[in-house]
């Protein structure tokens, strides 16, 4: 496991974007699959994109797809993820998640993929 920590996170105005990012706290030799989630109130927490490291095959929610970016630097092992168009829906609190291993890319989407989650980081999208 590895101790994660995001940042980025704030109020944006409807049609706005964010850019969040997730790093481990220390350095470490260690690679990860690393994905982003959030969770709404009232809602399930899913999984809104996912990057596997061995070859940085990306995977976005359909919610996701054509406004999120996600996008990694090898030599800090961190991830981000450029929130584009962001409207209400997007309001959630985002959490990165990280796991060993290469999985399939259909399997990226799960919480049983990782093994390490950050705090979390609140988005609100608001005017």
């Amino acid at each position: 496991q590895v101790h994660l920590v995001e940042s980025g996170g704030g109020l944006v105005q409807p049609g706005g974007s964010l850019r969040l990012s997730c790093a481990p706290s220390e350095p470490t030799a260690s690679t990860y699959n690393m994905a982003w989630f959030r969770q709404a109130p009232g809602k399930e927490r899913e999984c809104v994109a996912a990057i596997r490291w061995s070859d940085g095959h990306p995977w976005y929610a359909a919610s996701a797809k054509n406004r999120f970016v996600v996008s990694r630097d090898k030599g800090k092992a961190t991830i981000y993820l450029q929130m584009n168009r962001l409207t209400s829906e997007d309001t959630a609190v985002y959490y990165c998640a990280a796991g060993a291993g290469s999985p399939i890319t259909s399997l990226l989407k799960y919480e049983s993929t990782y093994d390490s989650w950050g705090q979390g980081t609140q988005v609100t999208v608001s005017s």
